[in-house]
């Protein structure tokens, strides 16, 4: 008995940390984050572009690094570091040159923070390319395909109470799914509250990933879409160009490929920093860089073969998605374990269905 008034007096504090201090933290973070956008907007306005518009933004880019530290959360820690430490300063290094999307003159201050901070494509209909429309339009489902995976992510965190009784390995398969509905389910959230507010489209962030038929459907087409937008223009193609001159048109995307998969692993180093303040084992580096080493082979190979040679698609997803998981399995969800984030995210879970129930009663009170 004891031990249960104890269990459910830590459970106490956790609810009280949450909606107290973290969330305190967290609006004093994005204001920061708002703060330093506004000083970067106007600087563009001012300042060249060039090495003295990198250098003006050089400190925003420092203390977005070092915002993320301020949260210890997963839900607003992790979607907190992914926006500004990823997003926003790579956003923001593209725009000291002049390019990417926040390079466009007629951005007001309001769709400027939000596309810095946010995967965001403006709604111009009478101006954007049609097929530019059409790949957006694209990755939209349903609103029976996000209840559908919200009814699974509730059936998940249901499952999480018997743990004891599931196998280790099956645990690692739901923890797959569960950040695949985690992240789409939220990122269609901010969608919806995007269009209302702005005007705009949030990109899609996944296309059906369980669908992939090889690593480069995968990857580029599938899996974390934004990330591949984010470092296309600032790794792949630069990298590209170089190798271009070196090795030739036919090989050059091999380089660019791998030069892009060090970066991405390096950044989910850091992100895995910021949500369990743990050095560094590398195992998530390894998983990416093999995933780039076997990505480079398959290109290679598909230029041997030249179109010769095609698995059938049940075969090939199979393949392409087992080998994800597995290798996820081994070197990537182990350090979501070591940093404990499915008790955390129980626990925050829970602090925030208690916040709802107080509300309720506190409606119902004065009601």
């Amino acid at each position: 008995m004891d031990m249960e008034l104890e269990g459910y007096t830590d459970m106490k504090k956790v609810v009280s940390y949450w909606m107290e201090g973290e969330i305190n933290n967290f609006i004093k973070v994005w204001l920061s984050v708002y703060v330093s956008l506004s000083y970067c907007y106007l600087s563009g306005k001012i300042v060249p572009k060039g090495t003295t518009r990198l250098l003006s933004f050089l400190p925003v880019v420092g203390l977005f690094l070092l915002l993320p530290l301020k949260l210890h959360s997963m839900h607003l820690g992790g979607l907190t570091a992914f926006f500004i430490a990823w997003l926003a300063n790579f956003k923001l290094l593209m725009f000291a040159f002049n390019n990417g999307p926040l390079s466009d003159p007629s951005l007001s201050l309001p769709r400027f923070l939000a596309i810095a901070c946010l995967p965001i494509k403006l709604q111009n209909s009478q101006s954007e390319n049609k097929n530019q429309i059409s790949q957006t339009e694209k990755g939209h489902k349903s609103l029976m395909n996000y209840a559908i995976k919200g009814l699974l992510l509730a059936l998940l965190i249901k499952i999480y109470d018997y743990t004891h009784y599931i196998h280790p390995t099956i645990m690692l398969g739901l923890y797959c799914f569960h950040v695949y509905f985690c992240l789409e389910i939220t990122l269609a959230i901010a969608a919806v509250m995007a269009r209302a507010l702005l005007g705009a489209e949030l990109e899609p962030q996944f296309n059906e990933p369980y669908l992939s038929t090889s690593l480069q459907d995968f990857w580029g087409r599938r899996w974390n879409l934004m990330v591949s937008r984010i470092l296309r223009p600032t790794v792949y193609v630069p990298v590209l160009i170089w190798s271009t001159n070196i090795l030739g048109r036919k090989w050059a995307p091999l380089p660019a490929i791998m030069s892009t998969f060090v970066v991405s692993a390096l950044i989910h180093e850091l992100i895995f920093y910021y949500l369990g303040r743990v050095n560094p084992t590398w195992e998530v580096t390894w998983f990416f860089l093999l995933h780039g080493a076997c990505l480079m082979a398959e290109i290679a190979v598909k230029k041997s073969v030249k179109g010769r040679l095609h698995l059938p698609r049940i075969i090939a997803t199979i393949f392409t998605v087992g080998f994800a998981m597995i290798t996820g399995f081994w070197l990537f969800f182990p350090q979501l374990l070591r940093c404990k984030a499915d008790e955390r995210a129980f626990a925050e879970y829970v602090a925030v269905g208690a916040f709802v129930k107080d509300i309720f009663k506190a409606l119902t009170f004065y009601t």
